[in-house]
């Protein structure tokens, strides 16, 4: 994902909207109705009260493994490499949650929703990227607001073997119902290039639950505020000015308000959902109620029954395994964000990632950078090599064109230029490679490990940072892919120091006074 291929104004018109919002203007579809809407529920809180339960015990209750419904992670056919491990020899984990607005089950019906959304394919209401560190030191989250426009990719159903064809621009709530959470998974590979290892998907019927079952979550509002409008749009929600415990229905409430919060976009939904989930994390951590065991099985089996995963997360055992990972990260390294957002030309109601921020906060995660300690940091060495390189002329340099993206056409002839590059710095070997190729960092790759140092010397010869040199078993000899983050010019680009957007609305984990702030005319 590249600023170019961010541009708001070259994107095609999207297809009928099916958000289901509360409320809007500019659609090209009626409205469903209100109670559609009710979920609006942060998948990763469920998850991670999944994890604190499972972390608690009960991974010995193997009943609780038949409440997990499992499905197929990757319903795509463009699989994203897994991230290069760090030189510990650590590998992050990177984790889709998914929040589904299904009313196919009795209990999801009883909390909202029409006999007439029975049957009719979810959305992805609730999209949320949970990026665990190599190192385990920190950990972040990027929601993304389900009112964005992006491309989604051919998807086949795994049961069906129903074959969903690409989509240039859509809604992207729109992916769930494509085959499924690995059709959601397919999509973020595709927007963002960071491999997936595992979902959690979550309905709503066990929220009210577990809400009850940690005793509240505490939620502070600025002013009073009552989710509402003449017309009934709005959750309901309603609170006096201050920090409260809301659970239950009244937890759903808050999860779901847009109406009554900030400028009341989709936007402010997911700055609510980030201060629910921190103080949720808080609350687990600090709870001493949820040492009962009575409690506990309450809330485990609430959680499993609400749960989908793929395979690999598909046991007790196996979310308890995950746990232990997750628990390995302090509170202030809990990192929250939204993905930078502008609005679409084509309709405001609706937005689309912002050229250069939404770039930059997903290179960082990608990088495997923190969002939490990233203020301040000194720039990271680049690694040397203790091995020799061959002189220029010696080494066999095959140059690949990976500039294209899922939004832009690769840049024509871009391997013939670079390879004319290094033949005019010595590297007189250098040749293209028509393997095809898409990826969105410049990276020389080097199959056998007395490659690394000609692999850094040409890194070197074009100013390509040295940790972009790393070992591979996807290429014979040494290889050079021309990323997406490099389509034009002779000489890699200066790497500017890395900041995460202020765009991104960042709330750390161990902010304890944050208060949502009040939309005008949603007071009492």
């Amino acid at each position: 994902m590249t600023a170019n291929s961010l541009r708001a104004e070259e994107f095609p018109a999207g297809p009928a909207d099916r958000s289901g919002d509360e409320g809007g203007k500019g659609t090209t579809a009626p409205r469903p109705r209100r109670g559609r809407r009710i979920l609006k529920w942060s998948a990763a809180t469920l998850a991670l009260l999944v994890i604190g339960t499972a972390s608690a015990g009960y991974v010995y209750y193997e009943h609780l493994n038949g409440n997990i419904r499992k499905a197929r992670l990757n319903l795509g056919d463009s699989p994203v490499p897994v991230a290069t491990p760090n030189a510990q020899g650590q590998t992050p984990l990177n984790i889709l949650l998914i929040g589904s607005d299904s009313r196919n089950t009795a209990k999801d019906l009883k909390l909202g929703g029409s006999k007439g959304d029975v049957g009719r394919p979810p959305l992805a209401d609730v999209q949320m990227l949970l990026h665990l560190s190599a190192d385990r030191s920190n950990m972040s989250v990027i929601s993304l607001p389900r009112d964005t426009m992006i491309p989604i990719p051919k998807c086949t159903d795994a049961e069906t073997k129903k074959v969903y064809p690409a989509l240039s621009l859509s809604m992207a709530n729109e992916s769930l119902g494509r085959g499924g959470p690995g059709c959601t998974v397919a999509t973020w590979q595709q927007l963002t290039g960071v491999h997936i290892d595992h979902f959690m998907m979550v309905d709503f019927s066990g929220v009210v639950a577990m809400a009850d079952a940690i005793g509240g979550v505490p939620v502070c509002v600025e002013d009073n505020v009552w989710s509402h409008t003449s017309s009934g749009h709005g959750s309901g929600l309603k609170l006096e000015k201050g920090t409260h415990p809301v659970k239950g229905k009244q937890a759903l409430q808050w999860l779901r308000t847009r109406y009554g919060f900030e400028d009341g976009t989709d936007i402010g939904r997911t700055h609510a959902q980030h201060m629910y989930m921190n103080s949720m994390v808080r609350q687990l951590r600090a709870n001493a109620r949820l040492g009962n065991p009575g409690e506990m099985r309450k809330l485990a089996e609430a959680a499993t029954d609400a749960l989908t995963v793929d395979d690999g997360l598909g046991t007790v055992k196996k979310l308890y395994d995950l746990s232990m990972e997750l628990q390995k990260v302090p509170t202030k390294g809990i990192t929250m964000t939204t993905l930078p957002t502008v609005q679409w030309t084509q309709d405001h109601n609706r937005l689309v990632p912002a050229p250069n921020d939404a770039e930059q906060l997903i290179s960082m995660v990608r990088d495997d950078d923190s969002l939490t300690s990233l203020a301040g940091k000194k720039p990271t060495p680049d690694p040397t090599s203790t091995d020799p390189a061959a002189p220029p002329a010696d080494i066999a340099v095959r140059v690949r064109n990976g500039t294209g993206t899922a939004m832009e056409a690769p840049a024509p002839q871009r391997a013939s230029a670079i390879a004319q590059v290094l033949r005019t710095n010595g590297f007189t070997s250098a040749s293209t490679d028509t393997t095809p190729a898409a990826e969105p960092d410049t990276e020389v790759l080097y199959s056998t490990a007395d490659q690394e140092g000609d692999a850094q010397a040409v890194a070197d010869a074009l100013h390509i940072p040295l940790k972009r040199a790393r070992q591979s078993d996807e290429v014979q000899g040494v290889t050079l892919v021309v990323g997406e983050d490099w389509r034009t010019g002779d000489t890699f680009p200066k790497t500017k120091p890395k900041k995460v957007p202020e765009s991104a609305a960042v709330l750390n984990g161990e902010k304890t006074d944050a208060c949502m702030k009040i939309q005008p005319g949603f007071t009492w």
